[in-house]
Parts: C-alpha cells; sequence; structure tokens
C-alpha cells in the first residue's frame, strides 16, 4: 500500500492542501488537470512544477490539490510550497536540495493595509502648503 503523504502551503491569502501518493505524475487541482486549472498560463505552471523539477520526480507522484483564496499567482506560490513541503516528508534526502531551492521557505509578502487619513497603503493625499 502506497504511503499517503498530506500538506499544507501558503502564500499571499493563498492556502493549498496537496496529498501526494505514488503513481504516474498526475497533478489534479480543484477536482481539473493543473493545465486547465491554471488556463494554460505557462509562467503559473512552471511554477507549480519546479519542485518536482529539482528532484526529478515529476511522474513519481500523483498529487491531488485543494487551493482556495487570493488570486492565480498566489495560489500557484500556495501549490508549490505544498508540493514541496510533500517531497520533503516523502524523502528527507530531499530536504536539503529543496530548501537551497528557496521551495520550502513560507513567502512573507503580503498586501500591506490601509491607513486612516491615506487614501491606499503608503499614497497620501495631495499636500497644499497654501
Amino acid at each position: 500500500m502506497a504511503e499517503t503523504i498530506q500538506t499544507v502551503g501558503r502564500r499571499k491569502n493563498s492556502i493549498s492542501r496537496a496529498v501526494m501518493i505514488e503513481g504516474q505524475g498526475a497533478i489534479t487541482v480543484n477536482g481539473k488537470m493543473m493545465e486547465e486549472y491554471f488556463q494554460k498560463d505557462e509562467t503559473l505552471i512552471a511554477i507549480v512544477m519546479e519542485p518536482l523539477k529539482t528532484v526529478k520526480a515529476t511522474t513519481r507522484y500523483d498529487i491531488s490539490i485543494k487551493v482556495y483564496g487570493g488570486g492565480s499567482s498566489g495560489q500557484a506560490g500556495a501549490v508549490r510550497h505544498s508540493i514541496a513541503r510533500a517531497l520533503d516528508k516523502a524523502d528527507p534526502s530531499n530536504h536539503g536540495v529543496l530548501k537551497k531551492g528557496g521551495f520550502l521557505t513560507r513567502d512573507p509578502r503580503i498586501v500591506e493595509r490601509k491607513k486612516p487619513g491615506q487614501p491606499k497603503a503608503r499614497k497620501k493625499f495631495q499636500f497644499s502648503k497654501r
């Protein structure tokens, strides 16, 4: 019986839950094939595949992912994070390579909040001296 590995990945406002088992390399996101979910956007697909290519496991695991929140870029980053964590859990010898590539570190950059007395987070209302 193949071992099931479950992990969580996050980026911006997106949260991704990945379930990984041994298989032929099929990746489904919210019940759709990855290419269909990310509407054939090559950059997003490349972002998701990066950790798998780094450890040379593109056809070794079947991965089922549920992702919600944020936009397509944040979701792709969250999926990448959860896949990298699953690969790390599956084979601890991958840890050094994944850590060096920056796949295991959660990207801390999020949207800055709007401040009172300003139209946006950093933009200021026009200043008039007189």
